[in-house]
């Protein structure tokens, strides 16, 4: 049988050394890698905000090729040492929840969990210093195209993606505006009402007592009461290749700015100079009334020097449905489905304040030769002086498995007391 002249001219072709064809991989590869590029802005008015932004970090330690940044805002009130304690522990707190030689999808699937226990850990150990003072946090983490995000309190991060597309990663916790969180304060044991002025008229804003704090969901605080949680609300979504722009800020602006105005008022410049402009007109529309911090974050193709600007699309009502504002509580565990067609992909969402839903029954307590190691600390302790976090006697028999993550008695407490069991 003759060969097509196709095949001889193939024959013919000169062989390709295996350094260029591995040089061609690596190429590949790195072009599939986004660049992250940011800016940051903000003007002081009490000077209690505090950022964070690290671009170095690694899942493995000494590994290159496991980079991934993190970008976060902590809005402190009552004093600045509880955001000053969270921006220099959190990143630690959520490595060592993390379990070690996980592949780069199982380490962001234990993502959101270890976000928890981060939080709530950082809250533990800032409560043991004995100060009052609290803060929001709202911590970005981003790796490859997918960007994890979880957040106490109102400091917000938006994304705005290819066709004009604005959506909110983060829940507001505040009291005013957030139904749910209200609901669980008082049947925690809290008391949610206005400040009562000479005369019996209420003012301001809906705020949990004792305390007066206008959130429900904080670190630190250790004055107000164990209901008002560290527990965060988790989202992590994927971003196509087409990339998105992150606006994380506190507050002081999105007192002033919706997602919308926010998003618009940057279009189409760098990040360093969209994060100078978002707080211009932050300033412009209110002034400077609270601290305003603001980080713009860019996730783009290595081919796009600046995210490219689109114009305000009106979605449809099929983006509407598959992209819609959810409830607190809401989650997708288990799926995976597109929350605005070809531009987002929604991973995960889990926003409730119980401790014993967010460890999750499967979550791994190691055990081994008889020590567990807590969940939430990472504290190693002998089962029986510790309990699981699904059971109900202080002391678990040797005999009996433990049922889900493993507790160890402070971390147990500090459970029954945000859940209003039990005070500490």
């Amino acid at each position: 049988m003759s060969r097509s002249s196709t095949e001889l001219s193939r024959m013919k072709e000169p062989l390709v050394p295996l350094a260029t064809l591995i040089g061609r991989e690596l190429r590949s590869e790195k072009t599939e890698k986004p660049f992250v590029k940011y800016g940051q802005a903000g003007l002081a008015k009490k000077g209690e905000d505090y950022f964070l932004i690290k671009t170095d970090c690694q899942r493995i330690p000494g590994d290159s090729s496991t980079l991934f940044s993190v970008f976060a805002i902590f809005d402190g009130h009552n004093g600045m040492s509880a955001a000053i304690f969270t921006k220099e522990n959190i990143i630690n707190n959520v490595m060592s929840a993390l379990p070690q030689d996980l592949s780069r999808d199982e380490w962001l699937q234990a993502l959101p969990r270890a976000l928890v226990a981060a939080f709530v850990k950082t809250d533990i150990e800032f409560q043991q210093k004995g100060e009052n003072s609290g803060t929001t946090a709202t911590f970005v983490l981003i790796d490859g195209w997918t960007v994890t995000v979880a957040c106490v309190g109102d400091s917000r991060c938006i994304l705005d993606t290819q066709g004009g597309v604005v959506s909110l990663l983060t829940v507001d916790h505040r009291l005013e505006e957030n139904v749910e969180e209200r609901e669980r304060v008082t049947a925690s044991g809290g008391e949610v009402g206005r400040l009562n002025v000479f005369g019996g008229s209420e003012v301001g804003p809906l705020r949990c007592w004792p305390g007066g704090l206008c959130l429900s969901r904080s670190i630190g605080d250790t004055d107000v009461g164990e209901y008002i949680v560290p527990i965060p609300h988790v989202k992590q979504v994927k971003l196509s290749n087409a990339g998105g722009r992150l606006i994380i800020a506190s507050d002081g602006i999105w007192d002033a700015l919706s997602s919308d105005m926010a998003a618009k008022s940057c279009r189409g410049v760098p990040a360093e100079l969209a994060a100078k402009l978002v707080v211009k007109e932050a300033l412009r529309t209110r002034g400077l009334k609270d601290d305003t911090t603001c980080l713009v974050v860019d996730i783009i193709p290595s081919d796009h020097p600046v995210l490219p600007p689109t114009p305000r699309k009106k979605p449809n009502m099929l983006t509407s449905l598959l992209f819609g504002k959810k409830s607190q509580n809401s989650t997708n565990k288990g799926t995976n489905k597109l929350s605005a067609v070809g531009i987002v992909e929604e991973l995960f969402e889990e926003g409730s304040a119980m401790l014993t839903e967010r460890l999750g029954k499967d979550a791994p307590s190691n055990v081994n030769s008889g020590i567990s190691r807590c969940a939430v600390c990472q504290a190693d302790q002998i089962p029986s002086d510790g309990l699981s976090v699904n059971s109900e006697p202080i002391f678990t028999p040797v005999s009996k498995p433990l049922e889900g993550p493993f507790l160890c008695t402070n971390c147990q407490k500090k459970k029954d007391a945000m859940e209003g069991k039990r005070s500490i």
